[in-house]
Order: structure tokens, then C-alpha cells, then sequence
């Protein structure tokens, strides 16, 4: 019996599972970009000063990867994953503290983002956001965080860009430490690429707000080492997913 696989089968196989992975890119400051993204700079350092993203794990050797469902903001990554695009590669990308990133400095108006594209897919479209002014540095990445206007908007016309390429944005004012959301929409499947990018306004950001008396957990039961505590938060919209433990 002849237990050789059909060749044309083998090739159809092959052809399905290339769709799907031949897009990869990421922001990048290598010729005229004012910041490169989160998961870039784990692996390049910065073009002045020689800094770089540490304990990134997986994602400094693929920083193209950075790969999830698309339709933000109405669907995509869940809140607490936007970073890492809810990729276990990425997964370290989506933790977040005003002082865990490089930080790049950027000023308000008219700034160049740069792409870097290892391998190019034809583009529905690119799109930009920001985080609110009064954003929160110690929570996790979610919706609320950002402006969900994008303040840029680029068009792909459904065609292959270059291996890399740029685009002119007008950058909202804000001050301090911030976090751009840039989305690469691809065009032919139901995939797209999102670089989160941190940078640094002039003046002093957001103030971290203090601590306060929420109320009192009343324990149920004694725990026992080596058994596990997780927290939920609960304001009067529900839970609040973004602050889960």
C-alpha cells in the first residue's frame, strides 16, 4: 500500500498554514522613527543612548510577533492584554509600571513613525492611540486607559507596503510618561499587530494616585501553605477586569 501523502494535499497544507504567518512587523526608530515600540527595544537597543527593555524573555528574539485578534477597540486583546496582543510569547510585554520600560522622548504635533517589516502583507490600515492624561502608570494596559479616538489613521488600500516605511502623525499634547497603542490591521486575515510604544512628554505626567481605605476582606476560611489568593474588583459598573490578580 502506498502510504505517501498526496502531493498536491502536502502543498495545500503548506500553502494554508503560510497565510497566516507571513505578516510580521514592528515599530522601529532605526532611520527616522522618534520612538521604537516596546517589544523593538528588548531586542535593539535605543539609536542615542544604548538602552534596551530587560527580562523581556521569549519576545526579544521575535519582536515582529507581537501578533492578536483584530477589531480593537470593540474586539482584540482583553483588558491586561493589550501589549502582548494576548501572545504567550509576548506575555512579558504586558507588564506595567511607571518605571518597568525604556522610556523615548517624544514632544506633541508632528512626529515620524517608523515600520519594520520582516515579512509585509497587504494592510487594511494602521491606526494609532494614546493613553488618557490622567491615566493610571501602575495599572495594567486596558481600554480605559487609552483614548480609543485613534489620533492617527493611515489607509492600506489593501496593498503590500514596503519592507519598511513611515508615517506622519499628529501627536496629542500630553506630559510625562505615556504609552502609544500602534495597530497594524492586516488586510487578508482576521489578524493584526499591535506595538505598544512608551514615551516621555515634557513635564511631569499624570500624578500616581495614593492608596486608600476601600473596606476590609473578611477571611471565610484559614489558608494552608502553599495554597493561592487571587483578588477581584468590583465598582458599580461589575468587575473590573483590569485590576484582577
Amino acid at each position: 500500500m502506498n502510504s505517501f501523502p498526496n502531493k498536491s494535499l502536502v502543498a495545500i497544507a503548506i500553502a494554508s498554514m503560510s497565510s497566516g504567518v507571513l505578516a510580521h512587523g514592528y515599530v522601529s526608530e532605526s532611520n527616522d522613527g522618534v520612538a521604537a515600540s516596546r517589544a523593538a527595544l528588548c531586542k535593539y537597543p535605543t539609536s542615542d543612548t544604548n538602552e534596551r527593555n530587560t527580562n523581556c524573555v521569549a519576545i526579544q528574539y521575535e519582536p515582529q510577533s507581537v501578533e492578536g485578534p483584530d477589531g480593537f477597540p470593540e474586539t482584540g486583546p482583553r483588558d491586561g492584554k493589550i501589549a502582548s496582543a494576548e501572545t504567550a510569547l509576548a506575555a512579558a510585554l504586558d507588564e506595567q509600571t511607571a518605571d518597568r520600560w525604556v522610556k523615548r522622548p517624544i514632544k506633541s504635533g508632528t512626529q515620524t513613525f517608523e515600520w519594520t517589516f520582516t515579512a509585509n502583507h497587504v494592510t487594511r490600515d494602521w491606526k494609532y492611540y494614546i493613553t488618557k492624561p490622567n491615566w493610571n502608570p501602575n495599572a495594567s494596559l486596558s481600554r480605559d486607559s487609552f483614548d480609543l479616538n485613534p489620533f492617527c489613521v493611515v489607509d492600506g488600500n489593501m496593498v503590500q507596503p514596503p519592507k519598511q516605511m513611515s508615517h506622519q502623525c499628529n501627536v496629542p499634547e500630553r506630559e510625562g510618561y505615556h504609552v502609544i497603542l500602534a495597530v497594524w490591521d492586516v488586510g487578508d486575515t482576521a489578524a493584526s499587530f499591535y506595538n505598544v510604544i512608551d514615551v516621555k512628554f515634557d513635564g511631569d505626567g499624570p500624578v500616581i494616585p495614593e492608596w486608600t481605605q476601600g473596606g476590609q476582606i473578611i477571611p471565610t476560611m484559614n489558608l494552608k501553605v502553599g495554597d493561592s489568593v487571587y483578588t477581584r474588583v468590583f465598582d458599580q459598573s461589575g468587575e473590573n477586569v483590569a485590576y484582577r490578580t
